[in-house]
C-alpha cells in the first residue's frame, strides 16, 4: 500500500507541474493576444485620424465617443485613459528603433505584459522607453521591479556615465555587462531603507539594513550579482580586518567587495579596500575567477581625492555615492539632454 501510495503521490505532483505549466503558457498566451490587439486598435484609431483630420492630441473628441461606444458595446477595459494608452502604445510602438529595426508589426513586439507597457509608456522618450524595454526582457523584471528601477531613474544615472554614443547603445541594447565599470551605478539609491529624513545612523545599521532588504538591494545592484557573506574575516599578521559585504558576480565571474561609509570617502577607505583586494586576489580566488572588485560606497566622496587616491591602485577599485532618497528626475533629465547636445 505504501508502495502504491507512493506513486499516487508521484501522479498528483507530475500533474499539478503540468497544470501549472500549462496555466502559465496560456496566461502567456493571452498576454501575448491581448498586447498585439491594442497595438492594432492603436493603429486603426490613427490611421482613422488621419483619414479624418481628427486633431492628434489627447483633447481629441474621438477618444471620448470611442470610450463611451466601445465600453456599452464590449463592457470594461475602454475607459477614456485605457483607449488613450492604446493609441499612445501604437504611435510609440511603431517607431521605436531596436536593433531589429521599428515594430512594424504586432508580431514582433517584445514579449512584455500589457501592464509593463503601461508603466513603460510613462517614459518622458524614445531613448529611455528603448532601454526599459530591453532591461526587463533581459533580467526579467515584475511590474513592481519595473517600476522601481523607474522611479530610480535608473536609465538617467546608467547614461550619465556614458559619452551620447554609449547612450544611444544604451537605450538600443539596454544595459550590456562585460568589463568591471558596467556595474557601476553612482549614485546608488537606498530608498527602499526607508531611513526618517536626517536619521543619524550607523554603518552597522546600514549594513543591518542592506541585509534586510537584500531583495530590493540586489535589484539596485544589477544582474549578475549573488550574496556571499556580510562582515567576511580577513586575518593577516595576527590582525582581523572585516569586509561589510561580500558578492559574486556570475557574470564577470570575479568578487565583488562593499565597503559602507556612512560619511564621506577618505583615502584610508581606498587602502583598506585595496588591501581587502590583494588578500582576495591571492588567497580566495581559484582557477577561473577574475580579479576581485572593491567598491566603496560612501554617503559623500570628494572627486578630486578619489582621484588621486586611485590613480596608482592596480585593482579595480571604484568610490561610489549612495543616497536614502531617490533622485530629482528634472535635475538628471536636464543633465542628460547636455549631455545629448554638447558631445556631437
Amino acid at each position: 500500500m505504501s508502495l502504491e501510495q507512493s506513486k499516487y503521490t508521484n501522479l498528483i505532483n507530475e500533474i499539478g507541474s503540468l497544470l501549472q505549466k500549462g496555466r502559465e503558457q496560456a496566461s502567456q498566451a493571452v498576454n501575448t493576444i491581448l498586447v498585439q490587439t491594442y497595438w492594432l486598435i492603436g493603429k486603426h484609431i490613427v490611421e482613422f485620424e488621419q483619414g479624418g483630420k481628427e486633431k492628434a492630441d489627447y483633447g481629441s473628441q474621438l477618444l471620448d465617443q470611442l470610450a463611451r461606444d466601445l465600453s456599452e458595446r464590449y463592457g470594461k477595459g475602454f475607459s477614456r485613459s485605457n483607449v488613450f494608452q492604446i493609441r499612445q502604445f501604437y504611435l510609440k510602438f511603431s517607431k521605436i528603433q531596436t536593433l531589429s529595426g521599428q515594430f512594424e508589426s504586432s508580431e514582433n513586439l517584445p514579449k512584455l505584459s500589457w501592464s509593463h507597457y503601461v508603466e513603460i509608456l510613462k517614459s518622458e522618450n524614445d531613448l529611455e522607453m528603448g532601454f526599459y524595454i530591453k532591461q526587463t526582457e533581459k533580467e526579467n523584471w515584475s511590474v513592481r521591479e519595473l517600476k522601481r528601477q523607474m522611479k530610480s531613474m535608473l536609465f538617467h544615472r546608467i547614461a550619465l556615465s556614458k559619452d551620447k554614443k554609449g547612450v544611444l547603445k544604451l537605450a538600443e541594447q539596454g544595459q550590456e555587462i562585460q568589463k568591471s565599470e558596467d556595474i557601476l551605478k553612482d549614485p546608488y539609491v537606498l530608498e527602499f531603507l526607508n531611513f526618517p529624513e536626517n536619521n543619524q545612523y550607523l554603518e552597522g545599521e546600514l549594513e543591518e539594513k542592506l541585509i534586510s532588504n537584500l531583495q530590493n538591494f540586489l535589484l539596485e545592484l544589477g544582474k549578475g550579482f549573488t550574496f556571499e557573506k556580510r562582515q567576511y574575516r580577513i586575518s593577516i599578521g595576527g590582525k582581523h580586518f572585516y569586509v561589510d559585504l561580500v558578492f559574486y558576480h556570475r557574470i564577470l565571474k570575479c568578487f565583488v567587495l562593499i565597503d559602507l561609509k556612512r560619511g564621506e570617502v577618505t583615502h584610508q577607505d581606498v587602502g583598506q579596500m585595496n588591501l581587502y583586494l590583494n588578500y582576495f586576489k591571492k588567497e580566495q580566488n581559484v582557477e577561473g575567477d577574475n580579479p576581485p572588485i572593491g567598491i566603496v560606497l560612501g554617503a559623500m566622496k570628494n572627486n578630486i581625492l578619489v582621484e588621486y587616491a586611485t590613480e596608482s591602485v592596480g585593482n579595480q577599485l571604484f568610490i561610489s555615492k549612495y543616497q536614502l532618497y531617490l533622485p530629482e528626475k528634472q535635475q538628471l533629465q536636464n543633465e542628460l539632454n547636455k549631455l545629448l547636445e554638447n558631445d556631437k
